[in-house]
């Protein structure tokens, strides 16, 4: 995907984003503001687990399923 469908969201540093690239996925800035409150958590929560959890094949797929659990929540708002 490019750069400007999923800009690197700025909780994150470049090294971060080029170890677990999924990280690139958590932006949100680029939502409306209801959905930006939606996918925040999320944000944070994925800095939590890099702040807190060792890389290895386990964070990996913790991180994989907080994005997954994202994107439905963000989905979900726009049903509403």
């Amino acid at each position: 995907m490019s750069d400007a469908i999923h800009p690197a969201p700025t909780e994150f540093t470049a090294d971060e984003i080029a170890a677990d690239h999924i990280l690139r996925y958590f932006h949100y800035n680029h939502l409306p503001p209801v959905l930006q409150a939606r996918s925040k958590p999320f944000c944070d929560l994925a800095r939590q687990i890099i702040d807190t959890t060792p890389r290895n094949p386990e964070r990996t797929v913790v991180l994989r399923k907080l994005l997954e659990s994202k994107d439905a929540a963000v989905r979900a708002g726009l049903s509403s």
